[in-house]
């Protein structure tokens, strides 16, 4: 039955095309670690145009019937097929059970292979590190892959990676012993580190996320008068400015990701993705004209609170317990800070610079509009369980943030240079 609920949250993971299509060979895995073995559990299922393929290869006396020995042979190529490994060391996967829909149903598209795997699993302790390779039916299969939570309390997961077919995945976790020595050994350093990479990638992958900040910040170097962005804050003041508000966004979200991942706060992850869109939508219009100016601080706060729960949300779905629960909110939320310090860290210079010349009213407005826009296509998104060519949009601008940042700071230097050049009595800073 576990393999079964996971298998159904499996299917809500992205697959590297929009759906299943009739042309694919869709393979779910499920993985479980425990103290001694590695389980697995595969779910096949072919698509219309590759259907009488699969069959035809299972099928190898051609009499239209698949028999035990026939579907035994075919799982047994699959799982040859499969690369498992622990800490390096191959694991042999051994099969436990296979069973086959009728012909009829895998020929329409529905029909589910099901193969469930198992493997011993070599003694150890401490940091582990588990990989898995499927490569069954390579040029026409889609894939999904995922872990369930360890039954075995001694047994915490704190991190997984796919590759962006997800025929390649790797999960990092910890195993005691349950002596006191080796917990502590295992809390304060490999399960911190697995952490703590885990808030850094969660923040650096969550486009969202930044882009509320992003844009909140984009007027921090201004004044506004008139209910207008207009003029300049001295450098010091853009600094104090950006400084709190990613203090209040720190504070805020710090709060609900405790609470909540201490199981003190539950709340639906639908609403709160929902909110995550508005409040990027808010942020985007104070950029335009000011809503809240010398607030952004508390607004900062005040979402950042709605921002925690999704940083929980995350986290949770690892199942860490007892003291390792302690151990994973502090890693979490510091690679949090530390990846959000260097996305501040290497922006803000720009923004400041940007600010004092012609060309930040633009950056400004542009920025705004673009962060606008995704922020009303993800509530759209969100509520209605809808798809737009959104994501695709801002996670190709995310994977080319380095570049972009590099230009920023280029054109902000440049620019500056030129402003000064123009108003040589006025080349110093305010």
């Amino acid at each position: 039955m576990r393999f079964l609920a996971a298998f159904t949250i499996l299917l809500a993971l992205p697959l590297p095309a929009p759906c299943h299509r009739l042309d694919e060979y869709l393979q779910a895995t499920i993985l479980s670690v425990e103290n001694d073995r590695v389980e697995g559990s595969m779910r096949l299922v072919p698509g219309v145009a590759v259907a009488s393929a699969v069959i035809g290869s299972i099928d190898t006396n051609r009499d239209g019937v698949l028999s035990p020995s026939e579907q035994t042979a075919y799982a047994l190529r699959v799982l040859n097929d499969e690369m498992l490994s622990v800490d390096g060391h191959p694991l042999k996967l051994r099969l436990v059970s296979v069973s086959f829909p009728a012909i009829e149903q895998m020929k329409a598209g529905t029909g589910e292979i099901q193969i469930e795997f198992i493997a011993g699993l070599l003694p150890g302790g401490g940091a582990r590190k588990l990989i898995f390779d499927n490569r069954h039916q390579s040029g026409n299969a889609a894939y999904l892959v995922n872990c369930l939570v360890p039954r075995d309390k001694k047994i915490q997961i704190t991190g997984q990676s796919r590759n962006e077919n997800q025929s390649h995945y790797e999960v990092d976790y910890t195993q005691t012993d349950g002596s006191p020595a080796q917990l502590v050994r295992s809390l304060t350093l490999s399960g911190f580190a697995g952490v703590f990479r885990l808030g850094m990638r969660h923040i650096a992958e969550g486009t969202d996320h930044l882009l509320f900040l992003l844009v909140l910040l984009l007027p921090a170097p201004l004044l506004a008068i008139d209910g207008r962005w207009d003029g300049c804050a001295g450098v010091r003041e853009s600094l104090l400015r950006i400084l709190r508000v990613v203090t209040a966004f720190t504070i805020g979200h710090s709060i609900t990701l405790a609470l909540a991942a201490m199981g003190l706060v539950r709340v639906s992850s639908r609403p709160i993705e929902v909110l995550i869109a508005v409040s990027i939508l808010v942020s985007a219009v104070h950029a335009l004209r000011p809503l809240f100016p010398g607030r952004e601080a508390g607004i900062a706060a005040f979402f950042g609170l709605i921002h925690g729960l999704a940083f929980a949300a995350a986290l949770s779905d690892l199942g860490f317990s007892g003291g390792y629960r302690l151990v994973a909110i502090l890693g979490f939320n510091l690679g949090i800070e530390t990846m959000q310090l260097f996305v501040v860290v290497a922006t803000m210079p720009s923004l400041v610079l940007l600010s004092r010349t012609r060309a930040y009213p633009a950056l400004r407005i542009g920025g705004a509009v673009f962060a606008g826009s995704a922020a009303v296509c993800w509530i759209i998104e969100r509520m209605l369980d809808a798809h737009s060519a959104m994501d695709i949009l801002v996670n190709h601008v995310a994977n080319h943030a380095v570049l972009l940042a590099v230009l920023l700071f280029l054109s902000g230097l440049i620019a500056r240079f030129r402003t000064n050049a123009q108003r040589p009595g006025d080349a110093r800073l305010s």
